[in-house]
């Protein structure tokens, strides 16, 4: 797919500086350097400038934001102006806070708080509820940044012998000094599939998703298992439908937690539909002239797909006829 990479959260072309993340002299140097600037996260939601366009926000490496961090902060890479560095500060507790993630396809509706050294224009977002309108490079950042400490939270500990371990290179590994293991951070893939037959596209929707809320099938690669294998898989197993013909179209990194959605387009061999109700809750084929009222919000049971995500993303181009 010719256009694969003007998904979100790709085509940035991020320098990731990979070749100094081992070098303490320069990381030590690089913390302080006027030069260097830093992104901020709490709870996963980052820190946007506030303007009209979502834009992150670059601090200095001595605002004292930073210092709320309970590491120093991660290289995430550099620009022509420097190296941009991610800081977390989720162990920061607002008083009488009860916020907690919305789950699946919801979005935050109540305004986040702020602490109290934050900057006045200054606010956090959820990434989702933004994602589309920033641009390749603030979203392949933001996305890094947020996948980099989702891993980090979950992995504190040694998987060799439970012993805490301690972030190094930069943030990009943890190191036991108990046993000597190293750890790197984790990305599961996740197939997504456009599944079509003919001039219909496979739809489902999962369990306690919102009213109208459809998407493309998807499911996580196995062990041993090769993408066009795992698309076969998923879609008889969720279903029912048999599959033949499977390419690749593009990927998208998905920090929601820590995914990486491949994204392909399969064959159907026959539309007969046969639902797994532990998979789903229900699936559908769609013809293409509905889908053109899906994304023009005016179809009766399926809303427009969330815009920044790789389902839209094909939808748009299947439509389009832009699969090539």
């Amino acid at each position: 797919m010719r256009i694969a990479e003007t998904v979100t959260f790709g085509g940035s072309g991020l320098d990731r500086a990979g070749e100094i993340r081992g070098n303490a002299d320069v990381m030590r140097f690089a913390r302080g350097a006027a030069s260097s600037v830093c992104i901020v996260l709490w709870r996963g939601n980052i820190l946007l400038d506030g303007g009209a366009t979502p834009v992150l926000a670059r601090l200095p490496m001595d605002h004292p934001l930073l210092a709320i961090g309970d590491e120093e902060p991660i290289l995430l890479g550099r620009d022509q102006n420097g190296l941009i560095f991610a800081q977390d500060i989720s162990g920061w507790k607002p008083a009488g806070d009860t916020f907690a993630e919305p789950g699946p396809g919801r979005r935050i509706v109540a305004p986040l708080p702020a602490h109290p050294d934050q900057d006045e224009e200054h606010l956090f977002s959820d990434v989702r509820a933004v994602m589309a309108e920033m641009s390749p490079r603030d979203a392949e950042l933001a996305a890094t940044a947020k996948a980099i400490y989702n891993w980090h939270s979950t992995h504190k500990f040694c998987a060799r012998c439970g012993s805490h371990s301690k972030i190094v290179m930069a943030g990009w590994q943890r190191s036991c000094d108990e046993c000597g293991g190293q750890h790197f951070p984790r990305t599961d893939p996740v197939v997504i599939m456009l599944i079509t037959h003919g001039n219909n596209v496979l739809m489902g929707r999962s369990q306690g998703w919102p009213q109208g809320m459809w998407s493309l099938l998807a499911g996580f690669v196995e062990p041993g298992e090769t993408l066009e294998a795992a698309v076969r898989r998923e879609v008889m197993e969720e279903s029912s439908v048999p599959v033949g013909t499977v390419t690749y179209l593009a990927s998208q990194p998905w920090a929601f937690p820590n995914s990486i959605m491949f994204g392909c387009h399969g064959e159907a061999t026959d539309d007969k539909i046969t639902v797994d109700e532990t998979e789903l809750e229900a699936a559908i084929w769609v013809p293409r002239e509905e889908m053109v009222d899906v994304f023009a919000g005016q179809h009766p049971v399926i809303r427009s797909p969330r815009k920044g995500a790789i389902a839209e993303f094909l939808l748009r181009n299947w439509l389009a006829d832009r699969l090539d």
